[in-house]
């Protein structure tokens, strides 16, 4: 009795309390000696090829689909093409299930690639794990995922978030550090290998033992890739002017369960999440495929299904560092009273190497000729959050704006990255961990409310629901 009595009254308080006060931000001055900014040499073990002949290796996995029920498996055999197929099952070395897939390949300057293999795996159970196979004979390696909960608006679930990571002892850390935190998937914000900062053969085997480097998580948790600057890949001394050639043919997306026309922006459904990934770098201004396609996807989303609307890019829209200061003005401009209408919960970037997160704020009331020119409180908007930091061979962004600017709550430039965990309908934990020399510290967390379900009719309703629910348990007792 007293246990649903405190279910009650912690329901009722997380629904009359809301995060929408804009207060002083808080600059950190905290300093760590940080490793140096340098990749970690090639033959050091964490980038170590698998035993045996043509052994699968860079092995990581995504949603296949838009609601959970499928993922796409990829990897690379170096040797020979070997075989597309995937066995799965439930039970670890009983492989019931096969699914096969294609296998592609791809020249950058003189560089070839190994054969890249993306087989799709659908039809499977809600909250189940699997196991897998792929490759063949002593050669063949074997790992696991587990298929997210049946969606639903009260289910739990937890998100790493990742961006600007790269392949030096910073990002090592950021990636075991993540591994440790209990989440279930990657919401990466862009900028992977940092391979383009290497030039001709390099590029290729900066994206191989990138690949690698990863494996350790991204072979069994899916990680919801989105592009940013690093994979354009313009490179035009060496005759390569197709953008994202490299990014495309080694990371899929599900782009086609969603009608999009590009695997650079898609959407989700996972748990109680609708997650929509955005292109910085592709089109978005009206009339364009991804301007039109946000704007029917939009109407797609259900918050009463999956009440969480997340969105991921990778130039920050609100950023208060001099690196890339107001590079996602022109984004702005074109979705934010968008975001603003139809209340998406957060916005995570990556691009400026340090951490940073907004009030709830929005500039939609300025246009060129009137309105406020300054973002002002807006109870209907995102929190902006930028997660650039982790680890990258560029080093750290550490000059912020002076003074603070109003719309910025906390900023710190280190490296790290953040969880979200949900917890039901009306609010999820959020966390921001900083790596302190090797440390995994936890520096900036708040509650995050929903948007949609803290209107005051919504609010009412659900307390209405959760009285009901409990008087109803308490009489069966």
């Amino acid at each position: 009795m007293k246990s649903l009595l405190f279910q009650l009254i912690l329901a009722s308080f997380v629904l009359s309390n809301f995060d929408n006060n804009v207060n002083a931000g808080h600059t950190s001055v905290f300093v760590r000696k940080e490793w140096p900014s340098e990749d970690i040499p090639l033959d050091h073990e964490v980038f170590a090829v698998p035993t045996g002949h043509n052994a699968p290796q860079q092995v990581h996995i995504t949603q296949g689909d838009y609601d959970g029920k499928a993922v796409i498996i990829s990897w690379v055999t170096p040797d020979e093409p070997g075989s597309s197929k995937v066995q799965y099952g439930t039970l670890k070395g009983k492989y019931e299930f096969t699914a096969e897939g294609k296998m592609t390949n791809y020249t950058f300057y003189k560089y070839n690639s190994g054969y890249i293999h993306h087989v799709l795996v659908d039809g499977l159970e809600y909250d189940t794990k699997f196991y897998y196979k792929i490759g063949t004979g002593d050669s063949a390696r074997e790992f696991w995922f587990q298929t997210p909960p049946k969606i639903g608006p009260d289910v739990p679930y937890k998100f790493g978030i990742i961006g600007d990571l790269g392949q030096t002892y910073n990002s090592l850390s950021t990636l075991e550090h993540y591994m440790q935190s209990g989440a279930q998937t990657v919401l990466f914000v862009g900028d992977l290998s940092y391979a383009d900062r290497y030039q001709y053969n390099d590029v290729g085997i900066r994206w191989d033992s990138w690949g690698r480097f990863v494996e350790k998580s991204t072979a069994y948790h899916p990680w919801i890739w989105s592009a940013g600057n690093h994979e354009i890949e313009y490179m035009p001394y060496m005759d390569e002017v197709v953008p994202f050639k490299s990014y495309l043919q080694r990371y899929p997306t599900p782009h086609l369960s969603c009608k999009s026309s590009s695997p650079m922006w898609y959407a989700i459904r996972r748990a109680s999440a609708h997650i929509i990934v955005l292109s910085s770098y592709s089109p978005f201004v009206k009339y364009t495929p991804q301007y039109e396609w946000l704007s029917e996807e939009l109407k797609k989303v259900d918050r009463e299904k999956t009440p969480w609307l997340i969105v991921l890019m990778h130039m920050p829209i609100y950023n208060s560092n001099e690196a890339h200061f107001m590079e996602g003005e022109s984004m702005r401009a074109v979705f934010e009273e968008w975001f603003v209408h139809h209340k998406v919960d957060v916005i995570f970037a990556g691009h400026v190497h340090a951490y940073e997160r907004s009030y709830r704020i929005s500039n939609i009331r300025y246009n060129v000729s009137s309105g406020e020119r300054y973002p002002v409180p807006d109870k209907s908007a995102p929190v902006f959050i930028t997660v650039g930091d982790g680890g990258n061979q560029e080093g750290l962004a550490g000059r912020f704006l002076d003074p603070q600017p109003e719309y910025s709550a906390f900023r710190e430039a280190s490296y790290g990255h953040s969880t979200l965990e949900i917890q039901n309908r009306t609010h999820a934990f959020y966390h921001w961990n900083r790596n302190d020399d090797g440390k995994r510290v936890a520096t900036d967390s708040f509650v995050l409310h929903n948007q949609y379900w803290s209107s005051n009719l919504r609010r009412r309703k659900l307390k209405k629901h959760h009285l009901s629910s409990v008087l109803k348990r308490i009489a069966s007792y």
